[in-house]
């Protein structure tokens, strides 16, 4: 179990970026969270297996590409219990 934090950078906020995120990640077995941020970037917070967390990133960056200009990436501590992803709004 993996979990990965992703900002990304960009045209990415009132373009459908969360929702997309969303929808693309609850078609695969992980879980987390997507919420935009005040400097108008996107922070996404993914948890699963390795392979499933590169399905999503890449599925994010073929749908939402167009809108991306950066992406920074971390790896963090997984969280225990969570179930399911979601928009988050703070």
């Amino acid at each position: 179990m993996k979990r990965r934090a992703v900002i990304y950078k960009g045209r990415v906020q009132g373009v459908g970026f969360r929702a997309t995120a969303r929808e693309l990640a609850r078609r695969l077995p992980v879980s987390g969270w997507v919420r935009n941020e005040p400097d108008g970037s996107v922070r996404l917070e993914v948890q699963g297996d390795e392979l499933d967390i590169a399905r999503l990133l890449a599925l994010i960056r073929r749908e939402r590409g167009m809108f991306i200009t950066a992406e920074q990436t971390g790896e963090l501590d997984p969280v225990l219990d969570e179930v399911g992803f979601d928009i988050r709004y703070r």
